[in-house]
């Protein structure tokens, strides 16, 4: 069974929603812990940018499947 058409479109859409909430958890528990311990900022920061990295790189790998699918 193959999915073609706009079901790969839509699919793609729906998969994208993770990405999405995961970026804003990891922003919004940054921003929550710079506010409790703002001497930690540069670390947190630096560690919310590798979070964000690897939760796009979910997106992109969704990307890629789209197109090989």
């Amino acid at each position: 069974m193959e999915i073609v058409g706009n079901l790969n479109t839509i699919g793609y859409g729906l998969a994208a929603i993770g990405p999405g909430i995961g970026i804003g958890i990891v922003a919004g528990k940054t921003v929550e812990a710079m506010a409790r311990q703002p001497e930690m900022a540069g670390t947190l920061r630096t560690t919310m940018f590798l979070g964000i990295a690897f939760t796009e790189l979910l997106g992109l790998i969704g990307v890629a499947l789209f197109f090989i699918g």
